[in-house]
């Protein structure tokens, strides 16, 4: 069912699940379709629709669309066939059909339109284009037109170059006839093709004649049954409709076409119509499908239309009735196989009569029968579809004759010579055709198969699918051995057969006897799982690794997730059948102990869905932590399974996603409980479930952790294998596979060669030996006689070994001598037999294992050989086989390769042994205690333990626990064996040890003594790495955590030393940076428009989401500072007012340094090897961008380090005594000294050099504001600016105060000081002129210049419109480095008295006119300097005397002392802050920190404006003053300036004067909670550039702007449009949120990144590109995580995945 957004919303959900997709092709809204949902669902609008009897239209109303409608879709049809040229080749060329679609596709569009006007409208449509009369008049050719007569010809030549006959009229194939009874007989003519319906004899007989072209025979075969050409080859068109979709199909589903035909589905009369229409063209839509260029385009608008149609059961079982809906479907499917069938080579190269599909061919390839299949699987989906399916006898055989297509595909065949040359990678072809051809339909047809009434339909499909099977064995001509060194991964009919039988004896309680085949079919289904289970082992051995890695692929999808299910579950179940009921004793054939451990597994146990669905989570939770979509992510074993979050919820934890400081983005896991670990973690489970032994491993760690955390176990577990679920009754025959003496034999040995430490088996052997004799204790058989005498009659070749089959019994049976035969040449021989002994069944695993890989090519057949000599061969199978034991354990060991057939000669050994198991189990507890006589009977201190031995101490633990399990198990089984093991404690020794150490021992021995030395000088090794890793992470700068505590090398210096010292991290050098070889730090450079963005509003804005909402850039800092300057620079002359405010709010300099430093000569040589260096690297070295060789931070230039000695760090401690007017002087004398041109040195060379990397990061309109391009003001303002806009980031990034105090990280990693060198270095070369310098503006009072008024140019910037940190910086970088600490403070003091007269004007504007007269009388009275009313009076009053406060009143200030007080220190805050940390980096010392209230007091002691430090409570902002000159003086020549000013312009005066507004901190734009109001807002908006629907829409989430990604149509000189944007908002920097996909992408530069999705569902996940469709939230900590670093500038360091955008995003 699918709902418009519409509907959706304004439906009742709460609670549903749902997906939300985007169709492109359109589609119905299934809304007020009552067939489809109830109408308790429907949506308001459809709920009162379908409520009310609707009135009809009037028909007058409608006969004008009547008359032209016919006339318009004829005109369209005519186009269509006048158009469409059947070309010479297959296709016409596509440009000339993209031609036609064009000019067409104003036409559609109109129809379309059409179907939008509702219910009427589209009656009107549905009328025309299925009325047969309508079409027969205008379209039939018959008549004087000569043009109707030529398109007519036309579109009989298009039908026949379809390959589609136009019948003549008596061949009645009208599938809009109710009831034609044509095409039921064309299904019978195909049958009786492969099999004669309803009758078994197989039509192999008729085979055997034409056995030459066996690969194109059956498809002549099939394509020559007249009957069945109807569906293939006949089309005979009726009404308008059916030509329509015939041309849509010709013209491969164009989307305008596809949008209008679904768009009319509404319309129930054109919904079944059109759904006969689009079955009766169905063989064609293939045959299209097959030659499409765009075949996938193509399958995606098919299954657009067909899920809309066959979604509908009620509709589907309509079409099946009438139209023969399955027939045609299975029939297509067959003849589109057939094309590209191929003789299989499985078995009998020569003679085989089997064809399969080529795995290689373009159809498998890419997928292209999927929208066939995918429509298939849909309609089995339908209860009454698939009834008529099961029940149909001749779809079935034809069905099974389309599986066995795939049976045996994709043959492998073992390389044993050379390295296979080219690996094909057709098995992923091979996987998804048998997954999606095979098995879906097979889990759609089970689904149905649920109850007991269903029973015959599981018999019909076992009874053909038996047949298929035999008639695939004749054609094979497989007897009883498969060929050996092949194997094919895909056996569909063995499976078809395997499940229906499993589901037979689980849901419909049939008895297995009654379907099984006999005996020998039997063994012959058992053969070709069996080899695959065998080969999988010899993969994973390595012994088919000159196959290449596509046949571990192969192994790996085998067991895979997405495929055990349908794949390896059902073979190991028939191989569990075949166990059960055969008489045969199994267990020399499956001596790989992890095998017969699967064979127990629950495919055969009585569980139920739930049980099975909640084991499969628990072994996929065991692995690792998993997401919500991936628990479990098997596809089919109980498809969409209600118990999913039950399930969930009580086997695992949810763990909300993580945020690591590196900025990698965790999502929500789910976590296994504590009992699941307890009491359900399964390793055969988890075994069967992986494809890498690294997931067994790694749930074997969780555990491990789990039972130290929990204090359950200390040391190292052994896997915890528990207790199988009870077998269903049908399988209690699998027990038999435990009580076998073979496997006893095995198992023995095993034990045996353990306990003599042979080498080459490993603790995994052991726990698996031990686990199967306790399941053979747990499922002993009660009655021991009958079971001794059945299984000694087969296996009588082992009486020697053991009495009877019981494994109670054989445990305590002590074994004195045995006979084993070994290779004459094997080294066991020469040597002391027991340590290397080996029983019947085992020879030595060393020479067992060459011996297998001599025997590969001679012998595996027979292993296999059951059914011909079984009894003879007996022996000899045993003998080879077994070696499977330690392949399948141990994967990796080294082959050595011999000639195939090269079977040594065999000589025969007696051994004495003298052991029983239960005395071997005990002597394994002493070796693995590694004491003497540590195995002590608990029942004889404690009688109870006999009686109830499960005890939870013995649930969890290591070999030695598993030991006394086992020995306590088998005490209480039998009083025997309780009386033997009390017997054995008592007299235990230790196994006799070989008489004589032998060389080939004593190789051994030496062996284990250099793997134990070398493994302690390995953990020697791992230690000192460690520690070096530990003292590196110490030293070096670790970006990604920033609050770490590192020193950098620069401040290390101590007070003595006089040079810095600094070391380069790529010669190792440590030094000085000198003039002629200097140092420089890694630095990045980043254009930067974050300050910028700061608003004056504490709450952030909105990402507009309705079209009320909007956002205007006009109130942030960057446009405020813009609007001033350009004030300024309409009344002031320029280059004053260039040096009156700051630039850099956009597009201004950052610099940020990792803190190590390099010589720059090394630098250069590094980037020249980077430069001839061809690795792909995410930047670019061209552009001088390069990792810093030590951090691998992300950098661009290098910036010299000053080599200035560090002692003026500790002059400035002592205090001057210099008076203040002496200071000044100073300062204005070393202003005045001319700034000399540096020598030519490599020092000057590299900061010019850097200046101009400085100077580039930047657009030049981020750098050029003078009116005069090219003015040397414009070079003085970006310099002292760019120092600022690196002062106010710092001070940004600290939380826009300093009250924390102290260095900061970005203090600590700070570059400042090196940058003002470089900076002051540069702005020395620029004299100014002494008599427009500020200094002395603010110093000394000026004579009266009435000239200048007089004079044309303008006058310069008033003294109290200059931005104060501005002059500071200007006079800082000024004057000559290095700057001594009092003319610092000087400077401070100087331009303090400045912004406290700008505070005081300022706050003078805002009074009112009463509280004006009030504060100009009180402060008259007063005569104190240090107060702010006196001040404030005479401000008052020096500025009534021009016009400044005539203007209307702006909004007033309730002006009270305290508030006063506050707003000037608030005022001057900004300042201080600037100040101070302008003295940290210049001078050193740590800020201080404390309370917000008390930031201003502390900053000016800080800073030295306090005389001395005063207690809060009596402190006030005027104390800090310290006047250069009379302040009243001073005061009244800068007010002086602005009366001059408003007489002129009187409207402008109060707007300049600087009122600094309180700017919050730089935000991201905030989100809405839930993402899909997002995209209903903009996933349809217009782009307002090209005013287009965006085919990828972005928007910014720095202003919220709207753009096209990737757009043509937005291009700009080669810019797409969101390049371009990242340009103006961020200057470089752009964030976009990519409304199709959730996910954010970041353009830094030339380089671009997918920085992840803030948007996730409600179990944690993200939902890239919406494919899941899930409703996805906010997740605010990842959008803080976003928003830090764009505020902090870190993407470039913490993202890692960078690639280029060439300026096309």
């Amino acid at each position: 069912m699918s709902l418009c957004a519409e509907c959706f919303h304004q439906g009742e959900h709460a609670g549903h699940d749902y997906n939300m997709f985007r169709s492109q092709a359109g589609g119905a809204c299934d809304c007020g379709d009552s067939n489809v949902m109830r109408e308790a669902g429907f949506c308001k609008r459809h709920r009162i629709k379908s409520n009310s009897n609707v009135p009809c239209v009037p028909k007058d109303l409608l006969m004008m669309s009547e008359l032209v409608l016919p006339q318009f879709i004829f005109s369209l049809i005519q186009h269509l066939r006048e158009g469409y040229n059947e070309p010479a080749l297959d296709l016409p060329s596509e440009k000339d059909l993209h031609k036609i679609l064009q000019v067409l596709e104003p036409h559609v569009s109109f129809l379309e339109d059409l179907t939008k006007m509702g219910g009427a409208m589209r009656s009107v449509l549905t009328q025309v284009l299925t009325s047969q009369q309508f079409y027969k008049d205008l379209s039939s050719g018959v008549g004087e037109n000569t043009c109707a007569k030529k398109s007519h010809e036309k579109y009989l030549i298009a039908l026949k170059g379809s390959g589609l006959a136009f019948p003549e009229d008596k061949i009645a194939c009208g599938m809009q006839e109710q009831g034609a009874g044509t095409s039921t007989l064309s299904v019978q003519g195909l049958t009786g093709a492969t099999a004669t319906s309803g009758q078994g004899d197989s039509s192999d007989e008729e085979d055997q004649d034409g056995s030459q072209g066996v690969g194109k025979r059956k498809r002549v075969k099939l394509s020559s049954t007249t009957k069945d050409q109807s569906i293939m080859d006949v089309l005979k068109h009726k009404c308008f409709l059916e030509e329509l979709l015939f041309w849509t199909i010709k013209y491969e589903f164009p989307q305008k076409m596809v949008t209008f035909l679904l768009n009319m589905l509404p319309d129930q009369d054109y919904k079944i119509a059109f759904t006969k229409t689009f079955v009766q063209h169905y063989a064609f839509i293939m045959k299209t499908l097959k030659k499409s260029h765009e075949s996938d385009t193509m399958s995606n608008r098919i299954v657009h239309i067909s899920v809309q149609l066959f979604s509908n059961e009620e509709l589907a079982r309509q079409v099946t009735e009438e139209c023969q809906l399955l027939d045609i479907m299975v029939t297509v499917l067959l003849y589109m196989m057939e094309s590209c069938l191929i003789k299989s080579e499985l078995q009998d190269e020569e003679n085989s009569l089997h064809v399969v599909v080529n795995c290689g061919e373009a159809l498998l390839k890419n997928n292209t029968y999927w929208p066939l299949v995918s429509d298939f699987i849909n309609i089995l989906s339908h209860q009454s579809v698939a009834k008529k399916f099961l029940e149909d006898h001749g779809l079935l055989v034809t069905w099974m004759n389309f599986v066995s297509f795939f049976q045996g595909m994709n043959l492998n065949k073992r390389e044993l010579n050379e390295h296979v040359e080219f690996e094909s990678q057709t098995y992923y072809a091979a996987f998804a055709a048998e997954l999606e051809a095979c098995a879906q339909p097979m889990w759609g047809l089970l689904s149905h198969c649920k109850v007991r009434e269903t029973q015959e339909y599981t018999r019909n499909v076992v009874r053909y699918c038996l047949e298929a099977l035999q008639d695939w064995f004749d054609a094979i001509n497989f007897v009883d051995e498969p060929a050996p060194n092949q194997v094919t991964f895909h056996l569909p009919l063995h499976r078809y057969f395997a499940m229906f039988l499993s589901k037979a004896v689980k849901c419909q309680e049939l008895d297995l006897d009654t379907i099984l085949p006999d005996q020998e079919m039997l063994m012959k289904l058992m053969i070709h799982p069996l080899q695959i289970q065998a080969s999988l082992s010899e993969i994973h051995s390595n012994m088919w690794v000159r196959n290449g890695l596509q046949i571990k692929g192969q192994a790996m999808t085998y067991v895979q997730s997405h495929f055990c299910n349908s794949m390896i579950d059902p073979d190991i179940y028939l191989l569990q059948v075949n166990c059960a009921f055969h008489n045969i004793c199994m267990p020399p054939f499956f001596s790989s102990c992890i095998f017969i451990a699967l064979f127990l597994c629950f495919f055969v146990s009585g569980m139920t869905d739930d049980e099975i669905l909640r084991a499969e989570m628990v072994a996929q939770l065991c692995m690792n932590d998993r997401t919500h979509k991936n628990p479990n992510p098997k596809s089919g074993i109980i498809p969409g399974s209600l118990s999913f979050e039950s399930v969930l919820s009580a086997v695992a934890d949810f763990k909300a996603p993580v945020f690591e400081p590196g900025g990698s983005m965790q999502q929500g896991m789910y976590t296994p409980k504590a009992q699941v670990w307890d009491k359900e973690f399964d390793p055969v489970m988890v075994i069967l479930r992986t494809v890498y032994r690294r997931d067994v491993q790694s749930a074997m760690d969780r555990y491990t952790a789990f039972l130290k955390q929990s204090g359950k176990f200390p040391g190292n577990p052994w896997p915890p294998y528990k207790k199988r679920t009870p077998l269903h009754p049908s399988y209690r025959g699998l027990t038999k596979l435990l009580h076998c003496k073979t496997l006893h034999i095995v198992l023995f040995t095993l034990l045996y060669k353990i306990l003599m430490d042979h080498q080459n088996l490993s603790e995994h052997v052991l726990c698996m030996v031990l686990y199967l004799i306790e399941l053979g204790l747990e499922n002993s058989p009660e009655q021991e006689s009958d079971e001794e005498e059945s299984a000694g009659r087969q296996e009588r070749c082992h009486d020697s070994w053991f009495p009877g089959s019981n494994l109670v019994s054989n445990m305590r049976h002590f074994i004195n001598y045995v006979r084993v035969r070994v290779p004459e040449t094997a080294p066991e021989v020469k040597r002391e037999p027991p340590a290397s002994t080996s029983s019947d069944g085992l020879a030595s695993s060393q020479s067992s294992r060459r011996k297998s890989l001599q025997r590969e090519n001679s012998g595996t057949a027979q292993v296999f050989s059951l059914v011909a000599e079984r009894r003879k061969k007996f022996q000899e199978i045993i003998n080879r086989n077994t070696s499977e034991a330690n392949q399948v354990v141990r994967p990796k060991t080294s082959m050595k390769w011999s000639a195939p057939g090269a079977t040594p000669q065999l000589t025969t050994a007696i051994l004495e042994v003298k052991e029983s198991i239960l005395s071997l189990l005990i002597k394994l507890h002493h070796k693995l205690s590694g004491k003497q006589n540590s195995y002590y009977p608990p029942w004889l201190d404690d009688v109870d333990v006999l009686i109830h031995p499960e005890i939870p101490r013995y649930s969890h633990g290591d070999g030695m626990t598993a030991v006394e399990r086992i020995l306590l198990k088998a005490a209480v089984q039998s009083r025997l064996n309780k009386r033997i093991i009390e017997e054995i404690c008592r007299k235990v020794t230790p196994p006799v040890p070989p008489k004589k150490i032998s060389s080939a021992e004593k190789k051994t021995l030496d062996k284990e003594e250099r793997r134990q030395k070398a493994r302690e000088r390995q953990q020697k090794l791992l230690a000192e790495f460690a520690s070096r890793q530990k003292s590196f992470m110490e030293t070096a700068m670790d970006v990604e955590s920033p609050d770490a505590d590192i020193a950098m090398e620069v401040a290390t210096s101590e007070q003595h030393i006089s040079e810095a010292i600094y070391d380069c991290v790529i010669c190792g050098q440590s030094g000085p940076s000198t003039e002629d070889r200097p140092t420089g730090l890694v630095v990045l450079l980043q254009a930067s428009s974050v300050l910028g963005q700061c608003r004056n509003s504490t709450e952030p804005k909105r990402l507009p989401t309705t079209e009320e909402e909007q956002i205007y850039p006009w109130d942030t800092c960057a446009a405020l500072h813009d609007v001033r300057l350009t004030t300024l620079q309409r009344y002031f002359k320029d280059s004053s007012c260039l040096q009156a405010v700051s630039i850099g709010w956009e597009g201004g300099v950052y610099v940020q340094t990792c803190g190590h430093t390099l010589h720059i000569d090394c630098h250069k040589s590094y980037m020249e090897s980077l430069r001839n260096d061809q690795v792909l690297q995410g930047f670019s070295v061209d552009k001088g961008e390069f990792t810093c060789p030590l951090c691998r931070q992300f950098a661009n230039s290098v910036l010299p380090c000053y080599p200035g000695n560090n002692m003026e760090r500790s002059v400035w401690q002592s205090h001057s005594n210099k008076c203040m007017q002496d200071l000044v002087q100073e300062v204005e004398d070393l202003q005045e000294q001319l700034g000399t041109f540096p020598s030519e040195t490599n020092l000057s060379k590299e900061m010019e050099s850097v200046m101009k990397d400085i100077k580039s990061t930047t657009q030049k309109k981020y750098t050029d504001y003078s009116k005069t391009p090219g003015s040397p003001d414009n070079d003085f303002l970006f310099m002292y600016s760019v120092a600022r806009t690196n002062l106010e980031l710092e001070l940004v990034h600290r939380g826009g105060n300093l009250c924390s105090g102290g260095a900061s990280t970005a203090g600590k990693r700070s570059c400042l000081n090196q940058l003002f060198h470089v900076l002051a270095m540069h702005m020395r070369l620029y004299s100014i002129d002494s008599a427009y310098n500020p200094w002395r503006k603010l110093t000394q009072p000026l004579q009266d210049k009435n000239s200048e008024l007089v004079s044309e140019e303008l006058p310069e910037v008033p003294v109290l419109y200059r931005d104060v940190s501005s002059l500071l910086l200007i006079q800082i970088l000024t004057m000559p480095q290095p700057l001594h600490r009092e003319h610092f403070t000087c400077i401070i003091k100087v331009l303090f008295t400045l912004l406290y007269t700008q505070a005081l004007a300022a706050l003078s504007v805002k009074c009112s006119v009463e509280d004006r007269m009030a504060w100009k009388e009180s402060g008259a009275l007063k005569k104190v300097e240090k107060s702010w009313e006196v001040l404030l009076g005479h401000v008052i009053s020096e500025l009534s005397k021009g016009k400044i406060y005539e203007e209307g009143e702006t909004e007033e200030l309730a002006v009270n002392p305290d508030s006063v007080e506050c707003y000037l220190q608030q005022f001057c805050l900004p300042f201080l802050r600037i100040t101070s940390l302008l003295q940290h980096h210049l001078f050193g010392g740590d800020l201080p920190s404390c309370q917000e209230d008390e930031e201003f007091s502390v900053l000016a002691s800080c800073l030295g404006l306090l005389p001395s430090f005063q207690s809060a409570h009596q402190f006030t902002s005027a104390s800090c003053l310290d006047w250069p000159m009379p302040a009243f003086d001073m005061i009244s020549q800068w007010c002086s300036e602005l009366a001059s000013f408003a007489d002129r312009h009187p409207d402008q005066v109060k707007a300049l004067l600087i009122q600094e507004p309180k700017w919050d901190l730089p935000r991201l734009l905030q989100l809405p909670e839930n993402y899909n109001t997002i995209f209903q807002y903009y996933h349809r908006k217009t782009c307002s550039v090209c005013t287009k629907v965006p085919k990828d829409p972005a928007v910014c989430l720095v202003c919220g702007t709207f753009v096209c990604l990737k757009g043509l149509c937005c291009k700009q000189q080669s810019y797409c449009e969101c390049v371009l944007h990242s340009q103006n908002c961020g200057a470089g920097t752009g964030i976009f949120l990519l409304i199709n996909a959730s996910v954010i992408i970041i353009i830094r530069g030339h380089r671009f990144c997918l920085w992840g999705s803030v948007y996730l569902d409600a179990h944690g996940e993200e939902d890239r590109d919406l494919r899941r469709g899930k409703p996805l939230y906010i997740c605010k900590e990842r959008y803080k995580v976003l928003e830090q670093q764009w505020v902090s500038h870190t993407f470039d360091h913490i993202n890692k995945r960078w690639g280029p955008h060439y300026n096309g995003l």
